[in-house]
């Protein structure tokens, strides 16, 4: 790369930088209102999957001939593997008959990392987009940065959602701001074979899906359920689909 292409590169991951830490700030300054931002987190993630990551997933695999059941694989061990991570955490540190009156801290740290690595992966892609070329940077860097802010929500959300405190979810969500651009310095170092970046779009899809689905959603409707939050959680789908049509 050269050292325009990477000032390019650095640029962009700290407009992801910005965002992520944005989206953070949001729910914290409205975190009253938090069973609405995560309604809406539920769908965006929901949508990532849907109009994002399957479409990519089936264009890789017609693209280099890749065996489609590889990555369906890796979708199922992400969500088993959160679930089972999640559940473990839970078994841990209370009994079973307890857990419907309480949160723990600990989920919401493990998910808040899982976010994490998905946000240094974020910055990852933004760095193999231009070492492609400037045109598939550009594109990777808008559509990251455009989702960064709900991922910034989705850390705070999580920390907030099992009672950890405002000043630990800033950490975690300074965490997760830094990692975009983590993971697009790590490009100058190695790169990565197309049937593993294959595998892992499956893998963070089961992973989206377990977060959205099974823990974010229903934490959503745990105390307040209505019609205006099932229609955040479409509205969120739907400005995902948006994004990705136009981008």
């Amino acid at each position: 790369m050269s050292v325009i292409t990477i000032l390019i590169t650095l640029a962009f991951s700290a407009c992801a930088f910005l965002s992520t830490f944005a989206g953070g700030l949001f729910a914290i300054r409205f975190k009253d209102k938090l069973h609405f931002i995560m309604a809406f987190a539920a769908g965006v993630l929901i949508g990532v999957v849907a109009f994002d990551i399957f479409p990519e997933i089936v264009e890789q695999a017609q693209t280099h001939n890749f065996n489609f059941i590889g990555t369906m694989i890796a979708l199922v061990v992400g969500f088993l593997l959160f679930h089972t991570l999640e559940k473990s955490v839970l078994m841990h540190f209370s009994h079973e008959t307890e857990y419907g009156h309480h949160k723990h801290p600990h989920v919401g740290v493990a998910s808040a990392l899982a976010l994490v690595g998905h946000s240094f992966i974020d910055g990852v892609g933004i760095g193999l987009g231009f070492h492609i070329n400037a045109v598939v940077g550009l594109f990777v860097a808008i559509a990251v940065i455009s989702h960064d802010f709900t991922d910034g929500m989705n850390t705070v959300s999580l920390m907030l959602s099992h009672k950890n405190t405002d000043k630990k979810a800033k950490k975690f969500l300074l965490l997760d701001a830094a990692a975009p651009v983590a993971g697009a310095l790590s490009t100058m170092l190695f790169t990565i074979p197309d049937y593993v970046l294959f595998l892992y779009l499956g893998f963070f899809a089961g992973f989206l899906l377990y977060i959205g689905a099974s823990d974010i959603l229903p934490e959503a409707h745990s105390e307040h359920t209505s019609y205006k939050l099932i229609s955040l959680t479409a509205l969120g789908s739907l400005f995902i689909f948006t994004i990705t049509r136009f981008l």
